[in-house]
């Protein structure tokens, strides 16, 4: 089985994870529900569930005790989609080629559902005890899923990106809001992935180096499609950036060595992956995923 093919049945498979995991209606809550699940069911790449399964596998793990927190770091990260759209920050009408949130169910419902999949995600995450024998390293996961996704990580980063949009910022700003906004939960998908497999604190440590270096490449390769992307491939406008005077990679370097420099942080990605885990097929998908993450055109 070829790269792309792999690529695709690993996706289905976060997606049938996550969506399994989604909250089912009851009496009362039909509307809230229904606007949490169309928010998560819009798509996506799965990205960060996709790396956790990924470095799970790396490290031998039974891909099962995963399943929670995959579902959780999605929906986690579905939340902050919902939220960053909303009118009072970036008033963006579509993501992923359809309408966002809301635009679909109105901004209260909105605030709503983004409440509901951040307080559903941590829900979600408990229920590794009852999959995982090893209690500790449920909690070890959970430390890392609460310190990327709060205020020290991806809350973190998008609050210092809405704060000075409009404003004149500094590289070092530019860089922190990038690492905190886009690469936390990445860094702690990987991570959470390693840790529920055994992998030790130094290994976890590069791990976090890794994540933070394909969470710059991410980032970069979303500001150059927004300046050069298909909106039919990408699902949304590009220009947004421009538009709601936000400093990028890109406004700052220009765009080729923006190119240039989100090929070498995925680079550095790839060579210090070398030698980690126990799995050297997992190994050799992961540095093909971090190509493919550089390159990619939505």
């Amino acid at each position: 089985m070829n790269f792309n093919e792999e690529l695709k049945k690993r996706t289905d498979e976060a997606q049938d994870i996550v969506l399994d995991y989604l909250p089912k209606a009851g009496k009362y809550d039909g509307e809230l529900v229904e606007a949490m699940n169309y928010s998560v069911g819009a798509g996506g790449k799965r990205l960060r569930p996709l790396l956790m399964m990924s470095f799970n596998r790396l490290y031998g793990g039974d891909g099962v005790s995963i399943r929670p927190f995959m579902a959780a770091m999605e929906m986690l990260h579905t939340y902050s989609l919902v939220h960053d759209d909303l009118p009072a920050i970036d008033n963006d009408d579509y993501r992923r080629g359809e309408y966002t949130t809301h635009k679909r169910f109105g901004e209260a419902a909105a605030i709503l559902a983004g409440d509901g999949l951040l307080h559903h995600a941590y829900e979600t995450a408990f229920k590794a005890f009852e999959l995982c024998s090893d209690k500790d390293a449920v909690i070890r996961a959970l430390l890392i899923f609460g310190d990327k996704t709060g205020i020290n990580g991806m809350l973190g980063g998008q609050a210092a990106d809405v704060i000075n949009t409009g404003k004149r910022i500094d590289d070092g700003l530019m860089y922190y809001i990038y690492e905190k906004k886009t690469g936390a939960l990445i860094e702690g998908s990987m991570m959470i992935g390693a840790a529920l497999a055994g992998a030790s604190d130094d290994d976890l440590e590069t791990i976090r180096r890794i994540g933070a270096d394909i969470g710059m490449a991410f980032q970069i390769r979303d500001d150059i499609l927004d300046v050069t992307g298909d909106e039919s491939v990408i699902g949304k406008p590009k220009g947004s950036d421009e538009r709601n005077n936000k400093k990028t990679y890109v406004s700052v370097n220009g765009l080729k060595k923006a190119q240039e420099d989100a090929e070498e942080y995925s680079s550095e990605a790839r060579r210090l992956l070398e030698g980690l885990g126990v799995n050297d097929g997992e190994r050799a998908f992961i540095g093909e995923l971090f190509n493919y993450l550089c390159s990619r055109d939505k």
